[in-house]
């Protein structure tokens, strides 16, 4: 079995930071792209942010500048830096993996639980 566990999320005021974290644990033969996406209350769930095995990155428009994405390969984990954070970006946040279990053949996509990330005065 695979999991994705998030931490870091938060209550944090306008114009703070927040660090999220998604390891991916259990048996894993490789990963693909790792991402972060987004669902506030009675919207869609949208892409956040992703970034592949090689490094490189895509952010959505309404993030770039503030957000940035990495990835520890040897920790199978994958982070959000989230700056200048605004009430807009109030949701919960879900990790995303693309990952090929060990004994597989293919790789699909892999979800954690979400973490509330809560941007307020």
């Amino acid at each position: 079995q695979v999991q994705l566990v998030e931490s870091g999320g938060g209550l944090v005021q306008p114009g703070g930071s927040l660090r999220l974290s998604c390891a991916a644990s259990g048996s894993i033969f490789s990963i693909n792209a790792m991402g972060w996406y987004r669902q506030a209350p009675g919207k869609q769930r949208e892409l956040v942010a992703v970034i592949t095995s090689g490094g490189s990155t895509n952010y959505a428009d309404s993030v770039k500048g503030r957000f940035t994405i990495s990835r520890d390969n040897a920790k199978n984990t994958v982070y959000l830096q989230m700056n200048s954070l605004k009430p807009e970006d109030t949701a919960v946040y879900f990790c995303n993996a693309e990952i090929q279990p060990l004994a597989t053949m293919r790789s699909w996509d892999h979800w954690g639980q979400g973490t509330q990330v809560t941007v307020s005065s």
